[in-house]
């Protein structure tokens, strides 16, 4: 297993993958740290999550650096991730026992409750885009309700899956209650048949939630998916125009272009569609490409070279079928995986910007003669992560929110992002369940009911 830096393609680091007794080993310890980790009081377990939160920001340069190393992310927005991180570890310590507080409730019985109770150890499968932030925002709440973790991260950044496991044991969580399994995707189906795993989360590409999904379903095991993502931005006319144009390429470059919930189809209304492309080529050309280890560097490499090459197919095919490429478009250097912010326009329904995820630094522009144009063109989709619409018009623009664009999650003048307190998933084929606030706490937990009666 190879850690390889995407700025120039060269080694970082190998690993050695684990065999198949390694990783039956750990998934023992982790069942059997789950005996003792589901007894602990919730106070006890947040003593050493705000605990972990002080580890991360006291380490906040090193993780930062290692990210930027590992997948390219510009070394200010790996501060911030390792932050949010910290935060997501507060969040839960503070809460998770209020919100898993037992119900009372009435019925023919002389007393009867809903308690939530753990149960037990949970498979995670982590992408590289957001290497930290993803398998904290699971682990904080997973681990909180009292169940143990092990983590199957990506193949491309296993420093990082070190790294985590390393900070939850600096913190003094004993060994076993989260630990990385070094393993390649074709030995996940075996972890979830493992009879000792007994749910699995994961985010990344449809595709690979589709084999979790069936593996899970096979073995009667819960799942909660947080798959990809094609988020559509509606611009409306009495919208700030400059504004909107700053905010919807602020989201389509975070990370290198390279978010499940970065925007990326943008669509416009017909009188305003020239002034918002005027002012978004604008703000895409300051994002000129530079190393992510300087702190100025606004745009890093994509996190490998193939799949920068798959983005630039993608491109290439839009624009072999008619579609106008306003900027960007070309590979600059083969030997790295940087790639230009590109913008394509013009697009029809047969091809791959229309229809599939773009996930790098390239933007879809849309042309809609009316509201109703837009909407049909946003909700053409498979996906249903994200969404947005930009207007001055408030009641308008949270109807259009609420009852209108088909997403887990929709924003007005903003772009979409995550948050502790609120809760975050996808609907269609951008997955199912619910991470983060009370939502995702009560995913990896058996809601029991309790009676009692007198006799």
């Amino acid at each position: 297993m190879k850690s390889i830096n995407p700025k120039n393609n060269e080694l970082i680091k190998e690993y050695q993958e684990a065999s198949a007794d390694e990783v039956s080993s750990i998934i023992k310890n982790a069942h059997e740290g789950f005996i003792a980790w589901s007894a602990k009081s919730f106070d006890d377990r947040a003593k050493l999550f705000h605990k972990l939160s002080d580890v991360l920001l006291k380490n906040t340069q090193k993780y930062s650096r290692l990210m930027t190393d590992e997948m390219g992310k510009p070394i200010e927005q790996a501060l911030k991730e390792v932050e949010k991180c910290a935060w997501v570890c507060r969040y839960y310590a503070d809460n998770a026992q209020g919100f898993l507080k037992s119900n009372v409730i009435e019925s023919d019985h002389d007393y009867s409750e809903v308690a939530f109770r753990p149960i037990g150890v949970v498979l995670a499968v982590m992408p590289w885009n957001f290497p930290f932030w993803q398998v904290l925002r699971f682990a904080a709440p997973t681990l909180m309700a009292g169940n143990t973790a092990v983590l199957k991260h990506a193949s491309n950044v296993p420093g990082c899956a070190l790294a985590i496991e390393e900070a939850f044991l600096e913190a003094g969580f004993d060994k076993g209650i989260f630990s990385t399994l070094l393993i390649g995707s074709s030995k996940v189906e075996a972890v979830i048949e493992n009879p000792l795993i007994q749910a699995v989360s994961l985010t990344g590409s449809t595709e690979a939630g589709k084999k979790v999904a069936q593996a899970a379903a096979a073995n009667v095991k819960k799942s909660v998916l947080e798959l990809g993502g094609s988020d559509p931005y509606v611009i409306l006319e009495d919208a700030n125009i400059k504004e909107a144009a700053r905010e919807c390429v602020k989201s389509r470059m975070l990370n290198n272009g390279q978010s499940c919930i970065g925007a990326k189809r943008f669509i416009a209304l017909d009188s305003i569609y020239d002034e918002f492309k005027e002012h978004f080529v604008s703000f895409m050309k300051d994002y000129s490409t530079g190393d992510p280890a300087d702190e100025s560097c606004k745009l890093g490499p994509m996190a490998k070279v193939d799949l920068r090459d798959e983005l630039h197919d993608q491109v290439s095919k839009c624009k072999e079928m008619g579609a106008r490429i306003i900027l960007g478009g070309v590979i600059e250097n083969k030997d790295n995986a940087y790639y230009s912010p590109c913008i394509i326009e013009n697009i029809t329904k047969d091809m791959p910007a229309y229809s599939e995820e773009f996930f790098g630094p390239v933007a879809s522009l849309f042309r809609a003669s009316d509201l109703d144009e837009a909407l049909a063109i946003a909700n053409d989709t498979s996906f249903g992560l994200g969404s947005g619409v930009f207007t001055s018009n408030k009641e308008l623009g949270l109807k259009i929110a609420r009852e209108k664009l088909i997403s887990g999650a929709s924003f007005v003048n903003a772009f979409v992002s995550s948050d502790p307190r609120l809760p975050f998933g996808g609907t269609k084929q951008s997955g199912y369940g619910r991470e983060l606030s009370k939502d995702g706490i009560l995913e990896f937990v058996n809601t029991k009911t309790i009676c009692f009666n007198k006799i």
